[in-house]
């Protein structure tokens, strides 16, 4: 009988939800990045830039035992991409190192508390790799659906995520 890890549980599911999401950041048009849907949407540039900077958030999560916003030397985003080649480069380049990252990584480590907090007000405190499932996968997934709601107002045919897409039934 084999036993899954929590490590290569997430490798797993990470290795799916990257190639999903880099799929879907590949439609994004660079000449679009002002759209929004909504006044108190995002942009459409800097959706698809936080979809992409959330991969070093996670990566944070596995080597870090915390992380205080208020903390001026804190992790902190590069420069917004200025193309799409800027920004899938990016992508490829922190999922490698989230991916590295998870591998060095152990299940034991992953049991081991993160706490996000500002200064002394705690946001979050969870095991880390609770951590990575709901404030990294799920947070990017969550991104990713509301990103995919751009793409298709913008009338940009989506790719297949967890099935086929209309746009790829023709419909």
């Amino acid at each position: 009988m084999h036993t899954s890890s929590f490590q290569q549980n997430i490798l797993a599911e990470l290795d799916h939800e990257l190639a999903t999401t880099r799929k879907l950041l590949e439609r994004v048009p660079y000449d679009k990045a002002d759209f929004q849907p909504h006044p108190k949407s995002m942009k459409l540039w800097q959706l698809a830039s936080h979809i992409v900077n959330l991969l070093a958030f996670k990566q944070l999560f596995v080597q870090a035992d915390s992380r205080d916003f208020l903390d001026p030397n804190g992790p902190k985003p590069g420069p917004t991409p200025s193309s799409s080649e800027e920004l899938l480069a990016r992508f490829d380049q922190y999922s490698a190192s989230l991916r590295q990252a998870l591998q060095d990584s152990d299940d034991e480590q992953l049991t081991g508390s993160f706490r996000l907090h500002r200064g002394e007000q705690t946001i979050m405190e969870r095991p880390k790799a609770a951590a990575i499932r709901i404030m990294g996968l799920n947070h990017s997934i969550h991104h990713r659906g509301q990103l995919s709601v751009y793409l298709r107002l913008l009338d940009i045919p989506l790719p297949a995520m967890y099935g086929p897409s209309a746009d790829e039934q023709g419909w």
